[in-house]
């Protein structure tokens, strides 16, 4: 299978993203590492789940917050390239190849990346977006509808598992049918060699 330029730069940009999320996200749970439901949450009230962490309270909120926020917009800029070529050049039109003997991915996993592409990234840019005063001033109904800031807090935290998740499946799945071939695949664009089904 042989990989577009635009699949293959937007995928190594969005590993990049992700990495700045996971560890900026790391360090703003590290400030306050308990999760609510509703509309507020602090030290003084009960919390919905007390994560086995420690409280990191010096320093650590500003800088995570900051490449929090970059490298999500970076995520989404990115991830929407990623939607509009696939739209325009048919990278998507993967339904009718599902049958066909040559096609490396199995139904499984293309549901999986489906579920990631159109379930799980939207919800987490809007539960981002939810915790957003400034946004939410604005469009009140992206948090509302969540149920309050502290409710989008704790699903952006168990949608940022399921994507932690998935993570390491794909590395997993990757590394079995030959790592150092996918990864050439994904970064030169060339095609990698096909496992005939049983």
């Amino acid at each position: 299978m042989r990989h577009s330029a635009v699949v293959r730069i937007t995928h190594w940009i969005n590993t990049l993203s992700f990495f700045g999320l996971l560890v900026s996200g790391i360090a703003i749970l590290l400030a306050h590492p308990r999760l609510y439901w509703g509309e507020t949450g602090n030290v003084d009230t009960p919390s919905l789940i007390d994560l086995p962490l420690p409280f990191v309270l010096v320093g650590q909120s500003g800088w995570g917050r900051s490449l929090h926020f970059l490298s999500a917009w970076f995520s989404v800029l990115n991830g929407l390239l990623y939607v509009l070529s696939g739209v325009l050049t048919k990278h998507f039109r993967w339904t009718a190849q599902l049958e066909e003997e040559s096609s490396p991915y199995n139904l499984p996993q293309r549901v999986t990346y489906l579920v990631v592409v159109a379930i799980l990234f939207p919800l987490m840019i809007w539960t981002g977006l939810a915790m957003s005063p400034a946004v939410t001033s604005v469009f009140p109904s992206l948090v509302t509808g969540l149920g309050g800031q502290q409710s989008a807090r704790t699903i952006h935290f168990f949608v940022a598992g399921a994507l932690v998740l998935f993570l390491f499946v794909h590395i997993t799945m990757v590394s079995l049918a030959g790592f150092r071939n996918h990864v050439k695949a994904m970064i030169t664009g060339g095609g990698y060699p096909r496992k005939d089904r049983a």
